[in-house]
């Protein structure tokens, strides 16, 4: 019990001292940006379809409209849960513990909701197998912090809840991979349902890659993350 008082206070004073490296903060925020993006775009599109714009937009537009309730069920979380994300690593809210306490059951809304998004995944089963696997280690990482926080272990808790924000905002990565694929699909003949699965694949994965390696490189200071 000393030792794990000794590296809660150890964690607390680095992440109170120092900020995370610049190139991390830039890619937390562009992440934060493009996922609030995402969702305002996805909002609009539902709340006033447009059957303008590039036939390939206009299928996928029409899709998530067939799904409107449930896609909405899943954005709305996530868009709060990014919002929260951004203010819980910000020097401003510090020692705010509600926010934190948002996050989970936040993060377990959006993670329900994304299995069953799944199941009409655009990218079929490459997509949905990306789905599974990034959710089930999302959520595994959400229940992991949310249980040592009960425990009282601040600096695990915060450990696994960034790895959980970090996988969760591997969505906002896709967008540009996604980018290239539409940018390039007179080229390649790729169509969304061909490359969305591939997409969710890289984008997730680099997210998820880039925190366990910051987390495990002995750098990293939690709080502040955003500035």
């Amino acid at each position: 019990m000393k030792q794990d008082f000794s590296i809660q206070s150890t964690g607390t004073s680095l992440s109170r001292s120092s900020s995370a490296p610049v190139w991390l903060r830039v890619g937390f925020w562009i992440c934060i940006v493009i996922a609030i993006a995402v969702v305002c775009r996805r909002l609009v599109a539902l709340l006033h379809p447009s059957r303008s714009g590039p036939p390939q937009m206009a299928d996928l537009d029409a899709f998530f409209a067939s799904h409107a309730a449930l896609t909405l069920a899943h954005i709305v979380p996530a868009l709060f849960f990014v919002l929260m994300a951004a203010m819980f690593y910000s020097h401003r809210f510090t020692g705010a513990h509600w926010i934190k306490g948002m996050l989970y059951p936040l993060g377990g809304v959006v993670g329900i909701t994304a299995y069953a998004m799944s199941v009409s995944a655009v990218g079929g089963w490459t997509e949905r197998s990306a789905v599974l696997f990034f959710n089930s280690l999302f959520l595994y990482s959400l229940a992991q912090s949310y249980g040592y926080m009960r425990r009282g272990h601040e600096l695990l808790a915060r450990q696994w809840l960034t790895r959980a924000v970090g996988i969760l905002l591997g969505i906002a990565t896709t967008r540009p991979v996604m980018g290239v694929f539409f940018a390039t699909s007179r080229l390649t003949h790729l169509k969304p349902d061909q490359f969305f699965g591939i997409a969710f694949w890289i984008g997730f994965s680099i997210n998820t890659l880039v925190v366990a390696l910051w987390l495990r490189s002995g750098k990293n200071r939690l709080r502040p993350l955003a500035g």
